[in-house]
């Protein structure tokens, strides 16, 4: 599975309970199509930097999730048909990922942003080539 992580940003004059409707419309999405979900984190309602679709505020949602790329294109479809939506991007953060252990190292409060998923895929990989980069690091040698 790859690792994905997905901003979108929701219409600010929503009430809470539509709100909540369309945090959870998209979460079910993910696992209806085979996704396995890591962390969903809520920033709450922000200013933009300019205005998106005449507003100046909106409600801000970071998902990260593994799944198959078919599932980029279902989510991609929905958000254009969700007027609630206002924007969205998705990146790619790896191509294998194993989402048991994003999920227990997330439970365990270790991951707090997607970088920090990235490095951990990198080192389940491979340990032996991360720990040496690491060494490199403390040793001052690059």
């Amino acid at each position: 599975m790859r690792l994905y992580e997905t901003l979108y940003l929701v219409n600010p004059d929503l009430a809470d309970e539509d709100y909540r409707g369309v945090v959870d419309k998209f979460n079910t999405l993910i696992e209806k199509n085979n996704g396995v979900l890591i962390k969903v984190d809520e920033w709450g309602k922000k200013f933009l930097a300019y205005d998106v679709k005449k507003f100046d505020k909106g409600f801000y949602v970071l998902l990260n999730y593994c799944g198959e790329p078919n599932l980029i294109s279902e989510l991609r479809r929905d958000f254009k048909l969700d007027d609630r939506i206002l924007k969205y991007q998705t990146i790619k953060l790896s191509d294998k990922a194993d989402p048991e252990a994003l999920k227990a190292k997330t439970e365990q409060g270790g991951v707090k942003s997607g970088d920090d998923l990235e490095r951990m895929e990198e080192v389940s990989r491979d340990p032996e080539k991360a720990m040496a980069e690491n060494q490199e690091g403390k040793d001052g040698i690059q």
